[in-house]
């Protein structure tokens, strides 16, 4: 049976034109958030690793005492504080050593903080995101 062409429905036709254009836009829209997710997730883990390198440096602040025969490293507030600070100033960008505290004088902990920004401008993410990272670090000669 043959169907004859010509007596197609006017209704039937039609434009993919707004179609194509939504889902470019939903696309551009999809492009933009994953480029600020994965900006947002490298600053997080830049600060990570800042904190774990200001604890490193810190717990390296310690004065060297002798406990009976046994020599003891014990760390100095002072000077844990002075060198995580130090590898803090060092970092690209503005992040600040919220604290640099030991509770036994063996450990560290370091908490640093900082401000993200999005590199690309979308509707859909914030303006800014205030991220914080945290490390512990032992004191290697106790």
């Amino acid at each position: 049976m043959r169907r004859d062409l010509s007596a197609v429905d006017v209704d039937d036709e039609g434009s993919i034109l707004p179609l194509v254009l939504g889902y470019a836009v939903l696309a551009i829209a999809v492009i933009l958030v994953c480029v600020d997710a994965t900006s947002l997730y490298l600053a997080q883990k830049r600060l990570d690793a800042l904190a774990d390198a200001a604890a490193l440096a810190a717990s390296d602040g310690f004065s060297l005492t002798i406990e009976g025969d046994e020599p003891r490293a014990r760390l100095d507030e002072e000077r844990l504080r002075v060198q995580a600070q130090a590898i803090v100033e060092a970092a690209p960008g503005d992040p600040q050593l919220v604290a640099a505290a030991s509770d036994d004088l063996v450990s560290v902990r370091v908490t640093v903080a900082a401000a993200w920004h999005p590199p690309v401008l979308a509707p859909f993410v914030p303006d800014g995101v205030s991220l914080r990272a945290s490390a512990t670090s032992r004191n290697a000669l106790d």
